[in-house]
């Protein structure tokens, strides 16, 4: 029996539960995928629900309730049973996202960030949707998408809300989700992969294939750019403990503020994604391969699973693919609940197993020992596409697009303030200028490039050339006209990173929070030359103390910002010493009414 709901809570009846169980096998590495399941029906989750999901899987609830509590699109308190919100990125923060939010509150009577009274409807913020191209986006109960909302949509999604018109009715237009391909090369321009990389691995064999892709220089596109041969060499070779197995995990989990090229990839190329994965497996002799998706991407799941479907039907993936005795694999979808983290490998690793997104102390590195313990090679979905081409076309191919060092394309995701945002797809070794030109900037002041955790340049470093020899990418390219207040674009960032560090390790959990609180204390006209002070010695803690590469580049756009516009900091240091960011003389208060005394000596401002 179901105990009662509470008024902001649809009841949960046992049998529910128990079929969401025994649709994952009760097994504990699913226990993300069994809570957002259980979430769908619930719409949060109460402590007598965790309590049966922890009975389910062999875990206490507080173990349950501890990996609940890491994840943002998880929730232990109470929200609407349409919850809506609205994307939290810069771009989308720069088109009215705010004001936005504003208004639909105060059209259906609630706050943002509480529920309405009856429990019908919440109203909130998310980090970058993926959307930036085509904002301000908000996210509908994690799943649906709304782009390009405005006032007048906003007055509709009000009108609709109130008349408990479900969502999957409202407008088809107000959730297109358009891929804005403004420029095309051998990733975006070839064919979807049906079979032709398979077919050419099988006709080589798999050393000759390796080698191919060693000889190719192909490096991983998620931003570390680690050479995706040495990866997958050193997988293959790793000892299989007794009855392991090896593992091939796609990262889909782009969550860099301003990046949304695998968005597209997955919509236009997932045939090429799949076929890149079963090539890799094939070279490592893997039967299981994962995808981590985002969880903002949770409306393009069924999209990728019919993509699936249709590649077993056509015997390109599950057993004996291409009739081929011994060739078996097949690849699950795991759908990620809102930690920016786990896009870092080892925290996705840790997430895929059911567990908190905390990244793992390195070595050992996930070659040797990564999912479940296995050798395991973990690269995004473009490695993976560009892999898949370099399979079926060869490593001299690729070798002849790019630069020296830095083979083949790059696919870039352009937003912010330009006429034509969208994604790019350049040879490396094409300048920040020529982007620029490409999609029509006009008085640009700044662009980061490889999203907040990557570097912000001025214009007199327009002229780098993306390439891990000068300047390394994750796909990220937001673009800052002269309109724009480059300090309050960092402050932005700086509240994000306080709100997505995974708490493990003290300078970043604390550290982060420092930050936002000085810029905080700037904005507000109390700041010093010891306050400018204070945010230089926090950034280099951060570049040199934390537990994971996230965490180190958690101050880039301070630092960045810092050194290039200084004038958006000097601004605020109207102070001549030191002045704290809240009232001392009101904080003795309770003081003086302790002892009775209201003198002069017993007010600061009244001292001297």
């Amino acid at each position: 029996m179901s105990s009662a709901a509470a008024p902001h809570e649809t009841a949960v009846t046992d049998d529910a539960v128990a079929h969401t169980l025994a649709a994952h096998g009760c097994r504990r590495d699913r226990l993300v995928q069994i809570l957002r399941e259980v979430q769908v029906q619930s719409h949060w989750l109460p402590r007598h629900v965790l309590a049966r999901v922890a009975a389910g899987v062999g875990l206490t609830p507080a173990i349950v309730e501890g990996v609940a509590s890491f994840y943002r699109f998880l929730h232990l308190q109470p929200v609407g049973r349409l919850h809506l919100l609205f994307s939290d990125n810069v771009t989308d923060r720069h088109a009215g996202s705010h004001e936005l939010a504003a208004e639909l509150c105060r059209r259906l009577g609630v706050r943002v960030g509480e529920v309405a009274a009856d429990g019908s409807v919440s109203v909130g913020f998310t980090s970058c949707t993926g959307l930036p191209d085509q904002g301000p986006a908000l996210l509908v109960n994690h799943h649906q998408v709304l782009t390009r909302m405005d006032f007048d949509r906003v007055a509709q999604l009000a009108d609709l809300v109130r008349a408990q018109v479900p969502a999957t009715q409202w407008p088809a237009e107000w959730q297109r989700v358009d891929d804005n391909v403004q420029r095309a090369d051998v990733l975006l321009g070839s064919a979807p992969q049906q079979g032709a990389a398979l077919r050419a691995t099988l006709a080589r064999g798999n050393l000759a294939t390796l080698e191919q892709i060693v000889a190719s220089g192909l490096r991983g596109r998620g931003g570390a750019g680690f050479a995706t041969g040495d990866k997958w060499t050193r997988a293959r070779e790793a000892p299989l403990p007794e009855g392991g197995a090896r593992f091939v995990v796609c990262n889909a989990d782009e969550g860099e503020p301003g990046t949304f090229k695998d968005r597209v990839l997955l919509a236009r190329r997932a045939h090429t994604l799949v076929e890149g994965m079963t090539v890799a497996a094939r070279l490592l002799g893997a039967r299981q391969g994962l995808v981590y998706l985002r969880g903002e991407y949770r409306f393009m799941l069924e999209a990728l699973h019919a993509v699936l479907a249709r590649r077993r039907a056509a015997g390109l993936l599950g057993a004996r693919i291409l009739g081929v005795t011994g060739f078996d694999f097949d690849i699950d979808i795991h759908l990620g609940a809102g930690a920016y983290v786990c896009g870092e490998e080892s925290a996705l690793l840790e997430s895929l197993e059911g567990k908190r997104g905390v990244p793992r102390i390195r070595p050992p590195y996930p070659t040797v020992a990564g999912y479940l313990g296995q050798p395991t090679v973990v690269n995004n979905v473009e490695t993976f596409c560009a892999a898949a081409l370099i399979a079926e076309r060869g490593s001299t191919w690729w070798r002849g697009i790019g630069t020296t060092r830095s083979s083949g394309t790059k696919i870039h995701s352009v937003s912010g303030d330009v006429e034509r945002p969208g994604v790019y797809e350049f040879p490396f070794g094409v300048t920040v200028g020529e982007i620029l030109t490409a999609a029509g900037a006009s008085r640009t002041q700044a662009v980061q490039v490889g999203g907040p955790s990557g570097v912000t340049l001025a214009p007199h470093e327009f002229g780098q050339r993306l390439g891990f020899e000068d300047l390394p990418t994750a796909g990220a390219f937001t673009v800052f006209d002269d309109r724009r207040d480059m300090f309050e674009v960092a402050r932005g960032y700086s509240r994000f990173f306080a709100h997505e560090s995974c708490g493990f390790c003290t300078p970043c959990r604390v550290g982060t929070e420092l930050i936002v609180r000085r810029m905080d204390k700037l904005a507000a006209g109390y700041g010093s030359g010891i306050d400018e002070a204070e945010l230089r010695e926090l950034e280099a803690l951060l570049h040199g103390a934390t537990h994971c590469g996230l965490g180190a580049t958690a101050a880039n756009p301070l630092r960045d910002t810092l050194a290039r516009f200084p004038a958006a900091y000097r601004q605020r240091l109207t102070q001549p010493r030191f002045v704290p960011a809240f009232d001392l003389d009101a904080e003795l208060e309770s003081a003086r009414r302790a002892t009775g005394r209201d003198d002069a000596g017993a007010h600061l401002e009244r001292i001297g």
